[in-house]
């Protein structure tokens, strides 16, 4: 299996089918915490229902269109991120992310977007990542800002999230911007 060791007590394993019961739960008991920026969490009713999206993701990573990696904290699933969207004409992709409400505050999400934005400039030769975060989403919004991205615009009524359309505040970062900074942030 795939994973991406970010430091003693993070690693970030490529999902596979036998994640579903650990991911439901972890979607299941964070579902109020997390619906508030997720749009399709509460369309995710039982283990079951994600053993098509892990095959979707899996089918992803061996083309190489997507990589959704399970974020454990300490060996327990603590949230998710993904490298998608990936524009190989283009070098480019997207990074998106979310972790469960309890471990929330302990720089687990910024250690996380750190190792995959090296794993997309340096792994995978790609020139530039973005990052769409809800204009109200402070804390989603802190880790680009934090890891040096700029915000490149608003994408007005970009998702429609618990019965209203709301903002998404672009964020954009290249690689010879990462690289000539990257040191600075370890």
């Amino acid at each position: 299996m795939f994973y991406l060791k970010t430091d003693s007590g993070i690693s970030l394993n490529l999902f596979g089918s036998q994640d579903a019961g650990e991911l439901f739960w972890l979607l299941d008991s964070n579902r109020n915490y997390l619906r508030k920026w997720l749009p399709w969490i509460d369309g995710i009713n039982s283990p079951g229902q994600l053993y098509s999206v892990i095959q979707m993701w899996e089918k992803g990573s061996q083309e190489g269109s997507s990589f959704h990696f399970g974020i454990r904290y300490r060996g327990v699933l603590a949230g998710s991120i993904s490298l998608h969207a990936i524009d190989w004409n283009n070098s480019q992709a997207s990074i998106g992310y979310y972790l469960g409400e309890g471990w929330q505050g302990r720089g687990i999400i910024i250690r996380c977007v750190k190792t995959v934005i090296d794993h997309a400039f340096y792994g995978h030769g790609l020139n530039r990542i973005e990052i769409r975060c809800g204009k109200d989403n402070h804390k989603s919004k802190a880790v680009p800002v934090k890891l040096g991205f700029r915000e490149e615009g608003v994408i007005r009524d970009g998702e429609y999230l618990n019965g209203n359309f709301h903002d998404l505040i672009v964020y954009g970062l290249l690689a010879r911007e990462w690289k000539s900074r990257s040191t600075a942030f370890y």
